[in-house]
């Protein structure tokens, strides 16, 4: 699942907790939508890191080429 229906579905199971009153259910929810979270976050960052590495690599050649 993406991150979008796992906090999606996380968020579901805490509604539903609470309304069974199963601490259980509604524990679970919140893990799962913050191992979502987590995910997104990593996603972000490796995507920035990506990008930086990238314009980096394009500096270089940049002034290879000026040389």
């Amino acid at each position: 699942m993406g991150e979008t229906s796992d906090k999606i579905s996380g968020r579901a199971k805490q509604a539903a907790g609470d309304l069974t009153g199963d601490d259980d259910l509604k524990n679970d929810g919140k893990v799962e939508e913050g191992s979502a979270d987590a995910k997104e976050k990593v996603r972000n960052f490796t995507e920035d890191v990506k990008d930086k590495v990238d314009s980096a690599v394009d500096s270089v050649k940049d002034k290879l080429k000026r040389d």
